[in-house]
């Protein structure tokens, strides 16, 4: 059985912004859905949605991956959306901390390449598979304040890319998404709560939604099998660039 006949995806993040929607979109789309995150009380109000197709898997990345083989059989999952990850501060290199670099590598990168070498073999058996990183503007170009971030982002574009070659020819698919301003908790989670400095970000302008960059990926899934969207930016009309952005 191929991977696009099992319409089985795992799906890191899920509890809110574009892991949720991605969620949404698929459950409503007839896909089971692993929906794994941190907070499981979300994770429930998300399978109350959708309680035929959503099966969640509270785990924390950085430190329960080793879990995820005993919560689901590896071998039913036929797509990998590594869609967790998050930015802190705005600060300049010289002021960011240590904690602060551990935290977005060991979630935006680390965890991504141990998920993803846990799911692989099974796809490279069954010579199917799909896996799609979320990326971001930030993987493209660089702004101020963003260097640890942006950093991440740019391995992310780099082992998108890199795996596609790896994989070349044993019928997997690798999928990047590199969305620009999206409105989610993201700029909640970068000023660590502060609503007002969060809600300035998108002040004057229409940013994407989560749900449009789930339409974006479900679309990439749904193409026929020798279709591979290896790269999609996905912008807002409001932004021409990383801090380039029309306001009104």
């Amino acid at each position: 059985m191929k991977a696009s006949e099992l319409k089985t995806a795992l799906i890191t993040g899920a509890s809110s912004g574009i892991g949720w929607a991605t969620a949404q979109v698929l459950a409503s789309r007839g896909w089971t859905v692993y929906a794994l995150a941190r907070r499981e009380d979300r994770l429930e109000k998300l399978k109350q949605e959708f309680p035929k197709n959503i099966v969640p898997l509270g785990l924390d990345l950085r430190k329960e991956l080793s879990r995820l083989s005993e919560c689901v059989d590896l071998k039913s999952i036929g797509v990998l959306i590594n869609n967790a990850g998050l930015a802190r501060g705005t600060a300049a290199i010289d002021k960011t901390s240590k904690e602060d670099w551990l935290e977005m590598y060991e979630t935006n990168v680390l965890s991504l390449i141990e998920i993803t070498q846990m799911l692989l073999p099974s796809m490279i058996e069954r010579k199917a598979g799909d896996i799609v990183n979320i990326g971001s503007v930030a993987g493209y170009q660089t702004y101020p304040g963003g260097s640890i971030y942006a950093s991440t982002k740019f391995c992310v574009r780099a082992l998108t890319e890199s795996w596609r070659k790896d994989l070349l020819g044993k019928g997997i698919r690798v999928i990047g998404i590199h969305p620009g301003m999206v409105e989610t908790e993201f700029s909640k989670v970068r000023f660590r709560g502060d609503e007002e400095k969060a809600a300035a970000v998108y002040k004057g302008m229409r940013p994407l939604t989560a749900q449009d960059v789930a339409r974006s990926m479900a679309w990439s899934l749904e193409l026929p099998r020798h279709i591979n969207i290896e790269s999609m930016l996905l912008m807002p009309t409001d932004q021409a660039a990383a801090g380039m952005v029309a306001r009104s």
